[in-house]
């Protein structure tokens, strides 16, 4: 008999597990039920402002439902275009935030974590709206402020117009008297400057004309009011730079005056350094020398050149000017070229006996290398000894102190490599 239960243990062990089994499921599940509420009431608070900012939003949506309605009967639908854009925006944004609150609202609440993300959703979308609405409602205040401007603005600006259209005629009179000193090229740029501000002065006298008319139709000026004052601007510069010619061109005289001067003495110095790079050249034979120099003496006739007819270019100082500006510079510039030549010239010069002096010790160590040497030094070394000794005659019958100097270092190379040919052909053999 006790044979035959022997399962009842094995029975009770079971139960018992399966018993802690389903305490500790039903634990796990109740504690996370306790999580989610908790979950779900930490979300409480983004929750209500979700909700307050749908009904500011709401609230929002329709005020400007009303201010684009109302601005299209003040202005036009065309002027309103962009507002009523801006509504409708708005209002799909809207439309999503009642959706999404309507989940929240839904009997089945859903997760602690779906509620959060929506609850944020409807905050951005709302605050969207806002900005969107905050900004349409800036572009009207300033639209009806720029229409304000027009009506009360008009009468300022029509003086304005006025007040150029004297100075337009006044710079026309200045014009006319400077053209009985001054040639037609030397006012050229007065003369266009006038044209642009006559051009600008009749467009402003249209678009005040048409804002005007739009007042008198009670319909939107700001346009045509803004395009009268831009081209007023543009008249008033236009005639400030006419009024500028007069100073600018007693200005440019001036300068010419000093330009000539300058020039004069410039080509005086350069004169004296013609002078001496003729005769380095004669002396030298130098090519490069003779040809700086004729590049002076060019640069110098033309200096005299346009000096000699300045009388007859008064009429147009900033021609005369520029003409000396250009005579100036190629003179500053063949006086350098004189200059860097006459610099190598002295260099090679100063240069030239140390490199001599040089080439004969380098020769005279070559020559005792190969006579210690005796027949075991080969063609080779013997070669480039008689070429040392041929550059190194060069060198001092050479008139130009560049050309000796190079033919000096070419002696010194080979005289070198001839030592050193010397030297290895007698170790070798």
């Amino acid at each position: 008999m006790a044979d035959g239960l022997w399962w009842v243990p094995s029975l009770v062990v079971a139960g018992v597990a399966v018993a802690g089994f389903v305490g500790a499921v039903l634990g796990f599940r109740r504690l996370g039920h306790q999580r989610e509420r908790a979950a779900l009431a930490a979300t409480a608070p983004i929750e209500i402002e979700a909700k307050s900012l749908i009904v500011r939003a709401d609230t929002a949506v329709r005020e400007g439902l009303a201010e684009v309605a109302f601005a299209e009967a003040q202005f036009d639908e065309t002027t309103a275009r962009a507002a009523r854009a801006s509504v409708e925006s708005a209002q799909r944004r809207l439309r999503e935030a009642f959706l999404l609150q309507q989940r929240l609202d839904d009997a089945d609440p859903g997760t602690a974590a779906e509620r959060r993300t929506w609850s944020a959703r409807i905050i951005d979308l709302c605050e969207q709206v806002l900005r969107t609405l905050e900004d349409a409602d800036a572009a009207l205040a300033a639209r009806r402020r720029a229409e304000h401007g027009a009506t009360v603005e008009g009468p300022a600006m029509h003086a304005r117009a006025r007040e150029l259209g004297a100075r337009r005629r006044a710079a026309a009179a200045m014009l006319e008297q400077l053209s009985r000193r001054y040639a037609p090229s030397a006012l050229g740029g007065a003369h266009r400057n006038l044209e642009r501000a006559d051009s600008a002065l009749a467009r402003a006298d249209e678009r005040l004309g048409e804002a005007a008319a739009a007042i008198a139709r009670a319909q939107p000026a700001a346009a045509a009011s803004a395009g009268a004052a831009e081209a007023l601007d543009r008249a008033e510069r236009a005639l400030d730079e006419v009024g500028a010619v007069e100073a600018e061109l007693a200005a440019a005289t001036a300068a010419e005056a000093e330009l000539a001067q300058h020039l004069e003495l410039e080509a005086s110095a350069a004169r004296a350094e013609r002078d001496a790079a003729v005769d380095a050249a004669a002396r030298t034979a130098t090519e490069p020398t003779a040809d700086a120099g004729a590049a002076l003496a060019l640069a110098i006739a033309g200096a005299a050149d346009e000096l000699a007819m300045r009388a007859q270019r008064v009429t147009d100082p900033f021609a005369a000017r520029d003409r000396l500006r250009i005579a100036l510079d190629r003179l500053d510039a063949a006086r350098a070229e004189v200059r860097t030549a006459r610099s190598r010239l002295d260099g090679a010069d100063r240069a030239l006996g140390s490199a001599l002096a040089i080439a004969e010790s380098q020769l005279r160590a070559a020559n005792a290398a190969i006579a210690h040497g005796g027949g075991r030094v080969g063609a080779d070394a013997r070669t480039r000894l008689a070429e040392a000794e041929r550059q190194l005659l060069i060198a001092r019958r050479e008139p130009d102190p560049v050309a000796a100097l190079d033919a000096a270092r070419r002696a010194t190379s080979r005289a070198s490599d001839a030592e050193a040919l010397a030297a290895y052909d007698a170790m070798r053999r």
